[in-house]
């Protein structure tokens, strides 16, 4: 067997050959650049020939693999996702029309450090280049205004893009509102929490986890902002429960209360180290 052929049969023996391997051991500890095995997505397309769609499977797990073994990491390890946006490129050069790895990805890049690499802009670009693949997709435009709204408070940017997603085929009638919302509002709490819970409506079941997490998040926020204000009146009150049912822990630089690094809403947005 030579040339193309064998290259397409090569290709997808090693496909095979990790998705056992993935099934039947967990992720590196460490990763390492040279688990990235074809940097150049180009590279990858042509060796993949038709092979593309399993090829991109097997990058986008490595994907999965490399964010959640960061992410889990225990005390003392240094996180880093510095492989996590190439192999991602690599998936969606190989599928551009790969939605799961567009619309999660971008939600992994956005994650603020250590939860996440906190790299809006390579969120960014990521859905831009799903835009590119398919201009009409909504809902990559949808997420697109929410890493402006949410990480980066660009709330023109966020509103512009929510009018443009409304404007989209099959756009749902609730998206106009939330560009209207963003700019009266100036990205204020309330304005936050609408948008949220027009997205915890969803019928994507992962969209609805993740803006249920957010309006916990926000809802820490304001039970922090009340025992501040509480304790400088002069109360002494006891510290509350995050929602999460996690304890609150005191904040020595303001005197206030923050989310403990052990609870699942850390880090809420802003806050990208534990207190000392």
């Amino acid at each position: 067997m030579r040339g193309p052929a064998a290259a397409a049969a090569l290709c997808l023996a090693a496909a095979v050959a990790l998705h056992a391997a993935i099934d039947r051991w967990p992720a590196p500890a460490v990763d390492t650049p040279g688990l990235l095995y074809v940097r150049s997505p180009e590279a990858a397309r042509r060796a993949a020939l038709s092979y593309r769609g399993v090829t991109a499977d097997v990058y986008w797990i490595r994907a999965l693999q490399h964010f959640g073994t960061e992410r889990l990491a225990g005390p003392g390890h240094v996180k880093d996702y510095s492989l996590l946006y190439p192999l991602l490129d690599l998936a969606t050069t190989l599928d551009p029309y790969f939605s799961i790895a567009y619309r999660f990805g971008s939600i992994f890049l956005g994650e603020p450090y250590p939860g996440g690499p906190g790299r809006p802009d390579l969120a960014i670009a990521l859905l831009q280049k799903g835009l590119a693949a398919q201009p009409t997709k909504w809902q990559y435009m949808q997420d697109l205004g929410f890493v402006y709204y949410w990480h980066l408070r660009d709330y023109h940017a966020a509103a512009e893009a929510f009018q443009r997603a409304s404007e989209m085929p099959g756009a749902p009638n609730w998206m106009r509102p939330l560009a209207a919302v963003t700019l009266a509002e100036g990205g204020h709490r309330n304005a936050s929490r609408a948008l949220w819970m027009e997205l915890a409506k969803s019928e994507e079941p992962w969209l609805r986890d993740s803006a249920v997490l957010r309006l916990a998040q926000l809802d820490a926020m304001d039970t922090m902002e009340a025992w501040k204000r509480a304790k400088d009146q002069g109360l002494n009150l006891p510290i509350p429960n995050d929602p999460s049912g996690t304890p609150f822990v005191l904040n020595p630089a303001t005197g206030g209360i923050i989310v403990s690094p052990q609870s699942k809403l850390f880090p809420l947005p802003g806050q990208l180290e534990p207190p000392r």
